[in-house]
């Protein structure tokens, strides 16, 4: 009985509740179930209200207390270098599939008779997609003004300068340091206030979809979908489930430690509401705080695997539905260009279908208006890409982690057998070199 209820209590039991229910009723009472959006809407704005505190005060602790500094350019450099090479992958994986399951072909669509009715916002967003105006935008115009938005690098950004300056004083900066270290014990408790909702957030935006869009709105289109989980499902359990082997861990084991954040990211379509959580308990796997407070944010935004697999697929689709057939030349001209539109939409609501609008404007190889086939469907779609890059960028954490010697191997594997035994909490941590990790969550 005892069990019975712990489980009943348990986070991860109530969202699969939720989320079942939210088909239900998004299936059978699907007006009513429109009527919910705002409840999964509202817990995402609650989540993303605290990341901008949690990720500065992560980052600076963690930054602060790194007893070699010189190591941040090896690590930055290490991070990017595995998250280019995971993107290309990715985008590699999308294109192989598309050609195997060719799901557009036979479909016949005249581009000039699809209605473009609802492209407008995201064509607007796509058109203000640049390379320049990306990294431009890592720089916030005030120093308050990086936390307005909630956004993750000019937060990031803010948080190194602030993590070296806290360090460079020494004893004087020990003061601010604690303060720092304080809030960010508090942060974490009002985070694990907020996670409380989850299922009602989740409930709320799967119930919307569902009965937004109908499960029978799939039909048509279910071959594109399959093939994209597919090829999600391929990355993830090939390529990431090779990386775990190599660095001696298990991905499946990961995988079902992290089972309630795949979960509340499944409900809401968005890897954002996560992100805290996420923190907590990659530390809590022995990975030091300041390689997680740097790798982990940083793929929220360079590490989209899931949109890129999703960009490659989708362009080959509508040019396979539209008969239009691709030279060697301008698939790799479009995959050079997807590289850098994944990264340059991050952020951007509806992230993957603006990256994609975004390389369609630029390609003009393929119609623009051909993403009206996709509109319809792509909400059933962000689930796999949001779900693929969460698996990505925590195995990237733990990866890089190991390879820098800052997570210790014999936590990692206890904590992802379930037998923790550590009673340090995540931020008392700073320090790279330590030992103690945090308290499993």
């Amino acid at each position: 009985m005892g069990d019975a209820m712990k489980v009943v209590k348990s986070l991860y039991f109530q969202i699969i509740c939720a989320v079942l229910l939210g088909v239900v009723v998004g299936h059978f009472w699907s007006q009513q179930a429109i009527a919910l959006k705002p409840l999964g809407d509202a817990f995402i704005k609650l989540i993303k209200m605290m990341i901008a505190p949690v990720v500065f005060c992560t980052i600076v602790t963690g930054i602060a207390g790194m007893s070699d500094k010189r190591s941040l350019g090896r690590l930055l450099s290490k991070t990017l270098l595995l998250f280019l090479a995971l993107t290309v992958i990715s985008l590699i994986i999308g294109l192989v599939s598309v050609y195997l399951f060719k799901p557009g072909a036979g479909m016949n669509i005249d581009p000039t008779q699809l209605s473009t009715q609802g492209l407008s916002q995201y064509t607007e967003s796509a058109a203000k997609l640049s390379v320049v105006d990306f990294f431009m935008h890592i720089i916030p115009d005030t120093f308050i003004g990086a936390f307005n938005k909630g956004e993750v690098l000019p937060v990031l950004f803010i948080a190194v300068l602030c993590g070296f300056a806290l360090s460079s004083l020494g004893e004087r900066g020990k003061p601010v340091l604690e303060v720092l270290e304080s809030a960010s014990h508090m942060v974490f408790k009002i985070f694990s206030y907020l996670m409380r909702f989850a299922p009602i957030g989740a409930f709320g935006a799967l119930a919307f979809t569902v009965g937004q869009y109908g499960i029978t709105s799939l039909g048509s289109l279910a071959k594109l979908i399959m093939t994209l989980y597919i090829a999600c499902a391929f990355f993830v359990f090939v390529v990431l489930g090779s990386l775990c082997r190599a660095h001696g861990f298990s991905l499946w084991k990961l995988l079902r430690y992290l089972r309630e954040e795949f979960l509340v990211v499944l409900g809401t379509s968005s890897t954002e509401p996560v992100m805290p959580r996420m923190l907590e308990k990659l530390q809590a796997l022995g990975c030091k705080k300041g390689v997680v407070g740097l790798v982990l944010p940083t793929g929220y935004s360079f590490n989209l695997d899931g949109t890129a697999i999703y960009l490659s697929l989708a362009a080959i689709f509508i040019a396979q539905a539209c008969n239009i057939d691709l030279t060697l030349t301008q698939v790799i001209t479009m995959l050079a260009i997807m590289l850098l539109s994944s990264k340059g939409a991050a952020g951007v609501t509806g992230s993957g279908f603006v990256a994609l609008a975004s390389t369609l404007t630029v390609i003009h190889d393929i119609p623009l208006a051909g993403l009206a086939l996709l509109i319809g469907i792509d909400r059933f779609m962000s689930e796999a890409r949001a779900l693929t890059s969460l698996a990505s960028n925590a195995v990237a954490t733990v990866v890089i982690s190991l390879s820098e010697n800052a997570c210790d191997r014999e936590v990692l594997l206890q904590t992802l057998d379930g037998k923790p035994a550590l009673t340090q909490t995540p931020a008392t941590d700073s320090s790279w070199d330590g030992t103690k990790v945090a308290k499993h969550i």
